[in-house]
C-alpha cells in the first residue's frame, strides 16, 4: 500500500470549501452552471462576440465568464443565460435518501428529449 503524499490533503468534495471560502455551496452551484454555459458556447462554436450577443453581455464579461471567472454572476444570472442558450431550467426538490449523508445539490444536464440518463451530473454537499 503506498502511502499519501505528504504534500496533499484530501478534498471534503467541494474545492471552496476547502479554501474556506464563506458561501462554498454558493460557489460550487455557480461553478457548475458556469461549466454548463462553456459547454454549450464551445459546442455551438460560438466566438466570444457571437455569445455576448447572445448572452446580451458586453465581451470583456463574456471573457471572464469563459475562464470560469464567477465574479459579478449570480446563480440567477447564470440560469438566464443557460435559457438564452436554449437550455430549459428544473428545479426538483426531493426527499433525500435515508442512507446518505448530507443533502446535496446536483447541477445535471440532459441531452435530448429523453431526460431518461444525464450527461453529466456535478455533485456538492450541503
Amino acid at each position: 500500500m503506498r502511502k499519501p503524499h505528504a504534500g496533499f490533503e484530501l478534498s471534503s468534495g467541494n474545492v471552496f470549501a476547502d479554501l474556506g471560502f464563506e458561501h462554498p455551496e454558493e460557489e460550487l452551484a455557480k461553478a457548475q452552471l458556469i461549466f454548463q454555459i462553456v459547454d454549450l458556447v464551445r459546442a455551438r462554436g460560438l466566438t466570444q462576440t457571437a455569445a455576448a450577443r447572445l448572452l446580451d453581455l458586453p465581451q470583456p464579461k463574456v471573457s471572464l465568464l469563459l475562464r470560469g471567472q464567477p465574479a459579478g454572476f449570480s446563480t440567477d444570472r447564470l440560469i438566464r443565460f443557460l435559457n438564452r442558450l436554449d437550455q430549459d431550467i428544473e428545479i426538483v426538490i426531493r426527499a433525500k435518501a435515508s442512507t446518505r449523508r448530507p443533502a446535496r445539490v446536483r447541477v445535471v444536464r440532459r441531452d435530448g428529449p429523453s431526460r431518461s440518463r444525464p450527461r453529466r451530473a456535478l455533485e456538492r454537499a450541503t
